[in-house]
């Protein structure tokens, strides 16, 4: 067991907790029991409380198991954006003791139908905005689709800026198999017993598929509520905090940190559909936020905002997120701006979140942070397996009660990926990290995304997180492009801060670069662009822009 990180451990945190050993549907059952009234779900000015959350979820659950055959294990298709008919439909599933297949709102028919086919899903739920891409799966792979109108679930007379897809007035649609949500709930049908426990099928997550088709990534309940407990737990989360959704429910991150740990807690989730900086500002004024779990660029559009000093943010009492590494020059100006460190976690679709978070008292910058309650875990060879020591990179690899039981139907898959090390099941994340003397993890890079320069191993994140201090730039994605001398060389996709654009030059950021890295690092060719390409949790798309680097 690797425990060079519990000198830095939280005081006051065991190394071990022990979780509840129950569905993940029990912890809205125990929060509505303890906090009726109180608010649950805000959503651009309807508050809709926990007693109300419940009724909602059993009577969907009710009509799920009665009218459209559910049953336990399987799967039913949850593809719609942050919204309270998405926790609704969320825990439904799991009260119908079923399994969720959440999958991205901006997939289109044809990736609709392989999701469909792929799970065995028969049954899905929608946004009414998403409808168009699952008409063409009627009747073959969806037999019965709910579609909600996310405008039920709003205040008329909301002052906040609304995204297109929340202001859309409910529509008629007559089709068989189709089922309004609004005339689902009115049935009121109550479901049978919920007999779902803790090694149940819970929620399968699919994988990005930056490596290939996704994949399903199969977890129980068990590993669902580890880290959905965890993340409360460590944060020092309660009934009393307010969280700040801004993350897409359907990824791992915002699944557990805004919506199944809140709920854990009996948390308010104060709900945004689409991310919007002004609007993410005036609602942790509005309501008193108290936590903010966000990605990177995010952060950096939010302190970008020229009228971010128009509002109150001292409510807030913690600041964190993960996905990809925080610049620290960004992570200076949010101290500056808040006076709280923003506190870094790692975890993938495989291990449904963290499997390391920073200690608050103790974070450290541009890193992964220490293993988690009950988590061990290593870093080895790629190549051999041989276990590395510290200061040493190589692939990270993990184990504990939150990874993946397996890949839906992906028996090769599964067995590449989960190995045994040290007499334990271990997951090869394929990132390439190291941890230093004090037990903290830092990320180098994907197993995959590496730049070979004569000979000189660049890693992109390395050059982007310096970049990211140069007073001008505001964002930047660092791909390679190929040299008739070295093979590859160092390219980096720029976004200027807007005072800056038409002000400096490229050269320029070349030439600061040469002062802050490695001569083999400094990129050679620095290209100017108005945004970065982003996936729809916020994450910059270099495979995209590597590819089309590589077409060029």
């Amino acid at each position: 067991m690797f425990t060079r990180h519990h000198a830095s451990w939280p005081k006051g945190l065991a190394h071990r907790l022990t979780f509840p050993q129950t569905s993940i549907y029990a912890n809205l059952e125990v929060s509505a029991q303890r906090y009726p009234d109180k608010p649950a779900v805000i959503f651009y000015g309807r508050t809709l409380s926990y007693a109300q959350l419940k009724q909602e979820v059993d009577s969907l659950a009710g009509f799920l198991q009665q009218r459209c055959g559910v049953r336990r294990g399987d799967r039913v298709l949850l593809f719609m954006q942050n919204s309270p008919q998405f926790i609704i439909t969320y825990y439904a599933i799991l009260r119908a003791d079923a399994m969720v297949v959440p999958i991205n709102p901006m997939n289109l028919a044809p990736e609709v139908q392989n999701y469909l086919r792929d799970s065995g899903a028969s049954v899905a739920i929608c946004g009414q905005e998403l409808f168009p891409q699952m008409r063409p799966s009627l009747g073959a792979q969806a037999q019965h689709v709910v579609v909600a109108t996310y405008a039920d679930y709003i205040d008329p007379a909301t002052d906040l800026r609304l995204p297109d897809s929340a202001r859309m007035p409910r529509q008629a649609i007559g089709e068989a198999g189709v089922h309004a949500w609004h005339d689902a709930l009115a049935l009121n049908l109550q479901p049978a017993a919920h007999v779902a426990g803790p090694e149940d099928l819970c929620v399968m997550p699919y994988t990005s598929g930056t490596t290939g088709q996704p994949k399903g990534c199969v977890h129980t309940h068990a590993a669902v509520m580890m880290t959905a407990v965890a993340g409360v737990r460590w944060s020092g989360g309660s009934a009393d905090s307010v969280v700040l959704a801004g993350l897409p429910f359907f990824h791992v991150t915002g699944m557990q940190s805004c919506m199944n740990g809140p709920i854990f807690e009996g948390a308010s989730m104060v709900l945004m559909q689409r991310w919007d900086r002004d609007t993410a500002a005036e609602l942790i004024q509005r309501y008193r936020v108290t936590s903010w779990t966000n990605i990177s660029t995010m952060a950096i559009d939010f302190l970008a905002n020229p009228n971010l000093s128009n509002y109150d943010l001292t409510s807030l009492t913690a600041i964190g997120g993960g996905g990809a590494a925080m610049p620290e020059a960004v992570a200076q100006r949010l101290v500056e701006r808040t006076g709280l460190n923003y506190i870094e976690g790692y975890g993938l679709s495989e291990t449904m979140a963290p499997t390391h978070i920073n200690p608050v008292h103790r974070p450290k910058k541009q890193c992964l942070g220490i293993p988690i309650f009950d988590t061990d875990v290593r870093v080895i060879d790629p190549e051999t397996r041989r276990e590395l020591g510290p200061n040493e990179t190589g692939e990270i690899i993990s184990s504990g009660p939150q990874i993946l039981r397996e890949y839906w139907r992906k028996p090769e898959a599964t067995a590449e990926a989960l190995i045994e090390h040290d007499g334990k099941r271990f997951f090869r994340t394929g990132d390439l990290g190291y941890y230093d003397d004090e037990g903290y993890f830092f990320i180098v890079d994907r197993l995959k995304r590496m730049i070979n320069a004569a000979g000189f191993k660049v890693w992109p994140a390395e050059v982007e997180t310096r970049l990211y201090a140069h007073p001008a730039v505001q964002e930047a994605c660092v791909i390679s492009a190929l040299d008739q001398y070295r093979g590859e060389t160092v390219k980096a996709i720029v976004v200027l801060r807007e005072q800056s654009r038409g002000q400096v030059a490229p050269e320029q950021i070349i030439e600061w670069a040469r002062g802050q890295m490695a001569a083999y690092k400094v990129p050679r060719i620095v290209e100017f662009r108005d945004s970065l390409p982003k996936s729809p949790t916020g994450k910059v798309q270099w495979r995209q822009l590597q590819e089309a680097e590589r077409a060029s």
